[in-house]
């Protein structure tokens, strides 16, 4: 099923409209790169060759490509060429317009040398395709990105890059569209927006049947693809596994991670982050009203299946082998469960408001994200998770999984927590709460679930 995309896809068909372009795409695994390509590729009446690289020679890449342009029906017969360019040469004076796509372009960099692998593609794009739409995809995020660098070879060669990310909240929901909302919030929190991940899911089944029969089974897809995804793009580092299950379900500091690793300071630490931010494994989050105080910038983890991964299985592997999956669940992740989705609820509300505003159903919006706040007055410090920065103050919403109705009386309890603050500037007091409202007050701006989707 494809889902979602409409932006992707209006830019690449855009690229149909021509003869010949060069586009880049970069995601990590499993995100649905490919998918896109070859979807936008099925309204093409252009002959579609598609090739995987190989984790090995420039030669033997040469000759696989050239097989799948034999199976194609593109080149007639097998033909001996010594590079790329002779190739793409070749190609150029067909009298046809082909759509080319050479998927994993990292591995053709992995065993050459990557200088000389991005030099013969620049040679390539600027010679060599004017009867081509060339496709250059790629899941090494950090190598990707490295072709759109002023300083590589291919800097300023694709008429289009998408860099393509996980499906929203909303966009996921599709896979499991007759639950309820707080059921498609637990499943979002859990599952993340991979396409791929989302196929596994039986949408007739509960969360924990779910997880029973995925992430907690050896031989399912999604427990192969959380276990392997760092082993293939960082050869099983150790330190990065372990950085990701020191952040886990929650945002760490610096110097928390550091201490949790016992490691010194010695830059080891800063170089394993570098390469897990580059891979967009890892992200870096400042409080919106602290952006240049590098005291308050924290890590944690985007993806909501890894974070789940590395929060409860990763370091229970043995217990997971030794009790089996439904006693697993029931000791190491139904009691906090509950928890772990509630954080995540908080960056779906942060979704919410940005997509509000991209919809332009909301104006004046500078910044969303979370408030740091350090009350001498209460000798308090802390923040608040969802915030909007308007022009001379800040919206805070308070965002509650519960699995009951907001009362009343509990939002005029965290009212006053907010008003008590010394120094802040509040704009609108809001509650977004998954099971609705008890009662709805006009003194606060009320969300329920349901309008969330």
């Amino acid at each position: 099923m494809f889902v979602g995309r409409k932006e992707e896809l209006k830019a690449i068909k855009a690229v149909l409209d021509k003869r010949s372009g060069s586009v880049l795409v970069y995601g990590k695994r499993k995100v649905g790169k490919t998918t896109l390509i070859l979807e936008v590729l099925k309204s093409s009446k252009d002959t579609t060759v598609y090739y995987e690289c190989l984790k090995s020679s420039m030669q033997d890449n040469i000759n696989g490509f050239v097989s799948v342009l034999v199976k194609t029906k593109v080149l007639p017969v097998q033909m001996g060429f010594a590079s790329f360019q002779e190739v793409f040469q070749y190609l150029n004076t067909l009298d046809k317009t082909l759509n080319i796509i050479i998927d994993e372009y990292p591995y053709l960099k992995q065993f050459n040398k990557g200088e000389t692998v991005d030099s013969i593609f620049q040679t390539i794009i600027d010679n060599n395709i004017t009867n081509i739409r060339l496709f250059i995809s790629g899941s090494h995020v950090g190598m990707m990105k490295d072709l759109l660098e002023e300083r590589n070879a291919l800097y300023g060669r694709f008429s289009l890059n998408i860099k393509l990310k996980e499906l929203n909240y909303r966009e996921a929901a599709v896979f499991y569209n007759d639950k309820t909302v707080y059921d498609k919030i637990a499943f979002y929190s859990v599952f993340g927006g991979s396409p791929f991940v989302n196929e596994q899911l039986d949408s007739k089944s509960d969360l924990k049947q779910n997880i029973l029969k995925t992430v907690l089974n050896p031989l399912n897809a999604v427990h192969s693809y959380a276990e392997n995804l760092l082993v293939s793009d960082l050869s099983g580092s150790v330190n990065a596994e372990r950085i990701l299950n020191v952040i886990a379900n929650g945002k760490k500091k610096y110097g928390e991670i550091e201490g949790k690793l016992g490691l010194t300071n010695n830059g080891l630490l800063s170089k394993q982050l570098k390469t897990l931010l580059d891979m967009d494994m890892v992200s870096k989050v400042y409080p919106i009203n602290k952006e240049d105080d590098n005291k308050k910038v924290s890590y944690e983890m985007p993806d909501n299946l890894l974070r789940f991964w590395y929060t409860y299985v990763y370091k229970n592997k043995s217990a997971l082998q030794m009790l089996g999956a439904e006693a697993f669940y029931d000791n190491y992740i139904e009691p906090s469960i509950i928890t772990f989705i509630s954080h995540r609820f908080e960056e779906i509300a942060r979704t919410f408001f940005s997509l509000q505003v991209k919809e332009g159903k909301m104006k004046g919006i500078f910044r969303i994200g979370t408030y740091y706040y350090d009350d001498s007055a209460t000798k308090t410090n802390g923040e608040f998770d969802v915030v909007l920065q308007r022009k001379d103050n800040f919206d805070i919403y308070e965002v509650k999984y519960y699995s009951k109705p907001l009362s009343l009386k509990e939002m005029q309890a965290e009212e006053e927590q907010i008003r008590n603050i010394k120094g802040l500037a509040v704009g609108n007091i809001g509650f977004i709460s998954v099971r609705g409202f008890e009662e709805v007050s006009s003194e606060y701006d009320c969300i329920s679930g349901e309008e969330l989707y």
